[in-house]
């Protein structure tokens, strides 16, 4: 009967998520954060950096925030796989984005989203099924907009900005 139930946790572990509710994260302050707590909004996840070319782009995703923070929820996850562009520590981190950009929308914990370790959540947004495009993380700032209830419905490669229409057309 043990064997059993160690190999149900392991398929249950492996089986492929449906939508981003069925994972959480740590945020940058060290607490966990179900995505499940943000049902019926929409969510925009972005792989961020903070010694990067588009790191700028954290000045839009808060002006975004300030714009749409009350049906878009915007999650940045650093992470430091695209040419050591992110600092070693979460307070860091945390300090950089409040200092330069203002960054008062969640930030998670500095995660992998690509390579041996790469974190579950990115598993699932980079194999889901999408109209625009599967496949690993290219670099810093991919954006990942998440539909209310759930579902990836949109891809966007780094060098789109947050507020370019192709994002902001899709909020609702």
């Amino acid at each position: 009967m043990a064997l059993m139930n160690t190999l149900l946790l392991l398929l249950s572990m492996f089986a492929p998520a449906a939508t981003i509710y069925d994972f959480s994260f740590t945020s940058i302050d060290g607490k966990t954060v179900n995505l499940s707590d943000f049902k019926g909004k929409q969510v925009l996840i972005v792989n961020t950096a903070s010694k990067c070319g588009f790191t700028k782009q954290y000045k839009d995703l808060q002006a975004l925030h300030e714009q749409y923070g009350k049906d878009l929820v915007i999650i940045g996850f650093p992470t430091d796989n695209f040419g050591g562009q992110e600092f070693g520590s979460n307070e860091a981190i945390q300090d950089f984005c409040e200092k330069n950009y203002g960054v008062t929308f969640l930030l998670s914990e500095k995660i992998d989203v690509k390579g041996k370790d790469i974190d579950p959540l990115f598993t699932y947004l980079t194999t889901a099924e999408n109209a625009d495009f599967t496949g690993d993380i290219n670099w810093n700032f991919e954006k990942f907009l998440i539909d209310k209830d759930g579902k990836l419905v949109h891809r966007y490669r780094s060098k789109v900005n947050p507020l370019d229409t192709s994002i902001t057309s899709n909020i609702k």
